[in-house]
């Protein structure tokens, strides 16, 4: 079992969004003796928690005893620590409501890593998209990202996961640690808040590649294959993100490789799952009307593809992605474009 330290104090958490990963960490927390109120949009979430104790569309089979609500000034209110637990399409129109709830004591966790709409312009980070809504209202709030290998499901029932917590002040980001670390949840503080979640959106698109060679398992896909590609995108990400701000160490660390890993590898991964339902020859639009969850590299895929262009960055491996979800390649000719990258 892991040791925490003596510092440990219980926290009021609203975790706002119940998809499987808000859903595990308020289980996870909430077992921790944390006090843990969920926040959700969805009627069946929330009649199935208040009623079942359990999340039946995002975290079936698993016990969910938190609180819940659909009013989101009721799940504010009672917390200091804002949770958003949301994907990244719709982060920054929850936080427009969340704004007129904030005190100044509350301290907003961002699990949306990666790019917001180019509308939004700035940076075009989330977190940083956050922080200026933040600032344009009045408001200090510090904003912190969380990332990191981190499956939903294993989370849930306990199996040891690492993440990292990036901030641009490390006091915050090591508070939060000392917070919410648990027995099986190893929270380790850092300050490149930019690689961290430039990392966290881009192993997205290697996930999506893997899971089309496993697709084409019947064919040209395999092991060697996927191996292949996760050099590619490895590299390729190694070169585009710190033109993009990241430092080139957090490549190596929980928010890079790590999660790059899993995220590629694991048969829960929601990303991984897509590009294997294109890689057995569905379109786009037949693949995503079959996923539960949201899957954000295809999003993720198409934005780093601009902001390659914009830093003058050639992206063989992104364009390759991104000429089989817009129909322009197979799957097949897709993962050797990929793979002939390489030479």
């Amino acid at each position: 079992m892991l040791l925490r330290t003596a510092s440990h104090q219980m926290s009021r958490i609203a975790v706002l969004g119940l998809g499987n990963w808000g859903s595990a960490l308020a289980l996870s927390w909430s077992e921790d003796s944390h006090r843990v109120i969920g926040w959700t949009v969805e009627d069946e979430v929330y009649a199935s928690i208040l009623e079942q104790g359990e999340n039946t569309k995002y975290l079936p089979g698993i016990p969910l005893s938190i609180d819940v609500t659909m009013d989101i000034g009721e799940a504010i209110a009672e917390s200091e620590l804002l949770v958003l637990a949301l994907p990244s399409s719709v982060i920054l129109s929850v936080v427009d409501l969340v704004i007129p709830h904030l005190r100044p004591s509350h301290v907003l966790l961002d699990l949306a890593k990666g790019l917001a709409p180019p509308e939004v312009g700035g940076s075009g980070l989330i977190s940083e998209a956050i922080d200026a809504k933040l600032k344009a209202a009045g408001c200090s709030n510090p904003v912190v990202v969380l990332t990191g290998p981190t499956i939903a499901p294993e989370v849930a029932r306990g199996v040891i996961t690492t993440a990292m917590v990036a901030g641009h002040d490390i006091s915050v980001a090591r508070r939060i640690c000392d917070r919410l670390s648990t027995d099986s949840i190893v929270l380790v503080p850092g300050e490149d808040a930019v690689g961290c979640e430039l990392w966290g959106a881009y192993k997205n698109t290697v996930a999506l590649a893997c899971g089309v060679v496993d697709g084409l398992r019947d064919g040209i896909g395999g092991d060697n294959l996927k191996a292949a590609l996760v050099t590619v995108g490895f590299a390729e990400g190694q070169r585009l993100l710190p033109m993009m701000g990241a430092q080139p160490e957090t490549a190596f660390g929980p928010a890079g490789l790590g999660d790059l890993y899993v995220t590629s590898t694991s048969p829960r991964s929601r990303n991984r799952t897509l590009g294997e339902k294109l890689g057995s020859g569905l379109s786009l639009e037949a693949a995503l009307e079959e996923m539960v969850m949201v899957a954000e590299g295809v999003r993720a895929a198409r934005m780093f593809a601009d902001r390659a262009v914009e830093v003058g960055c050639p992206v063989p491996f992104i364009d390759a992605l991104c000429a089989l979800l817009d129909g322009l390649h197979s799957a097949e000719e897709c993962v050797r474009t990929m793979a002939e990258s390489l030479v």
